[in-house]
């Protein structure tokens, strides 16, 4: 018979060695990664197509039932149709007038107004925000003020305006800033006043103070309310630049507002309707801009997916 030794050391191929062998091996930065794992919000994976059509499908629906109302309100015979026209006559008018240079022309009068009036708007703003938001005095005195403003009607402004320097451009640009910059501070306000006071005296620890604190704490931390109140104020720009383009005739100009006025006065409905879509479109297009700034700060904040 084979003699078997008596030894401590475990044979190949034996019990213990085998055991060993067919369980894996746990370290504790597995251990770690797995459980990072079940904390981990997954989305599942989803082609470019589905996403555009995920995005457009409401919006392009909401259009789709709006002309349909539209299209039964002109059926219904509640307004003749020189009065209010059906959308394939307003829809006609506008591809007519978007293959000509004038139209063309006149969009970028008023785009380079509400960039320029908004740019005015923004800085103002937001020094006047900033200033307010840091000093408990300051707000006491002019916080009330400023929501004051935001909330007067943009056309109130128009006979100071106009009396203020007459039938120019600088009119339009007094009234578009006064209409957008409260708004803009407004929101810087409230995004400093919404700032956790963790966040600042951790700032404070490491050695910030006044303006750098401000800088690299309190407005990285305020920054979605005040792009927020970024896409507030250009609504209000928006709607008081077209306001004075209806008012405010300069020269030769020939803006939106102008042209929007001169088919009414001409009691040209499709013609007047499509400038209407036309201003509808650009402010929904700028504002979608906004948004999707919006969406992005706040998904990097873990505010939104």
């Amino acid at each position: 018979m084979p003699t078997t030794e008596l030894t401590g050391e475990p044979k190949p191929g034996s019990l213990q060695n085998s055991g060993q062998s067919s369980m894996p091996s746990t370290t504790p930065d597995s251990t770690v990664a797995g459980l990072d794992k079940l904390d981990t919000v997954t989305s599942p994976t989803t082609s470019r197509a589905s996403r555009i059509y995920s995005v457009l499908w409401p919006k392009l629906s909401a259009v789709a039932l709006a002309l349909v109302l539209w299209q039964i309100l002109v059926w219904s015979g509640w307004k003749p149709t020189y009065v209010l026209p059906g959308p394939t006559t307003v829809f006609s008018q506008l591809g007519e007038l978007v293959t000509t240079g004038s139209f063309w022309h006149s969009v970028s009068i008023t785009m380079r107004r509400a960039a320029l009036g908004f740019a005015i708007a923004l800085v103002i703003g937001s020094v006047i925000g900033a200033f307010v938001s840091q000093s408990s005095i300051v707000r006491r005195a002019f916080g009330s003020f400023i929501t004051g403003l935001q909330t007067m009607p943009s056309i109130v402004w128009f006979p100071f305006a106009i009396l203020l320097f007459k039938l120019t451009e600088s009119a339009i640009l007094f009234v578009v800033v006064l209409g957008a910059a409260p708004a803009i501070a407004n929101g810087l306000i409230f995004g400093v006043d919404h700032v956790p006071p963790l966040l600042v005296r951790a700032g404070r620890v490491l050695g910030a103070r006044g303006f750098t604190l401000f800088r690299s704490v309190i407005l990285p931390a305020a920054l979605p309310s005040y792009v927020s109140g970024l896409k507030q104020g250009w609504a209000f720009a928006w709607r008081s630049l077209m306001a004075g383009e209806l008012l405010v005739i300069v020269g030769n100009t020939s803006s939106l507002g102008v042209r929007l006025d001169f088919a009414r006065t001409m009691s040209d409905a499709p013609l007047l309707l499509a400038y209407m879509i036309v201003i509808l479109i650009v402010g929904l297009c700028v504002d979608a801009v906004f948004g999707a700034i919006d969406r992005r700060v706040r998904r990097t904040r873990g505010l939104g997916t």
